[in-house]
């Protein structure tokens, strides 16, 4: 089959499986007499493997070592599983730092009366040289 039906059936664009070639994820594609990329079921079956791990949130690097142990029918799943928990905590981290971001976030918009004066708490915590550890806001003091 042709890229195009490759990608309808595998649900990745043309596009990506053409740079999943280029980097070396994938192997070239056999091609036909006239040079078009002639892609097989297992190319498919790959394709579509790929697709779950990146929908799964998994680094091109890490598909690549899933890739590796997936045609490796000696491994232990043991190893598998590593990778897939330290997925998680990578992923358990990034959602606490949202929270974090998302709560300083609203405390700026609270903080920030959203009038016609041209005092912005939200633009005066951008532009302070504090470390970004400490976002704590600090209540306007003084005429008001």
């Amino acid at each position: 089959m042709n890229i195009s039906q490759a990608a309808k059936a595998s649900g990745v664009s043309a596009k990506m499986i053409r740079y999943y070639e280029q980097t070396g994820l994938i192997p070239p594609a056999d091609r036909t007499v006239s040079g078009y990329r002639d892609y097989s079921g297992k190319d498919v079956h790959m394709l579509r493997f790929i697709r779950r791990a990146r929908d799964l949130g998994f680094s091109v690097a890490e598909i690549d070592g899933l890739l590796g142990l997936w045609c490796d029918k000696s491994r232990q799943n043991s190893e598998v599983k590593s990778i897939a928990r330290d997925h998680i905590a990578a992923r358990v981290s990034n959602i606490r730092n949202l929270q974090e971001m998302t709560g300083t976030l609203k405390d700026l918009v609270r903080s920030c009366r959203g009038d016609h004066r041209p005092d912005c708490p939200i633009l005066e915590r951008l532009e302070t040289d504090q470390p970004d550890e400490d976002l704590t806001i600090r209540p306007r003091s003084g005429a008001v």
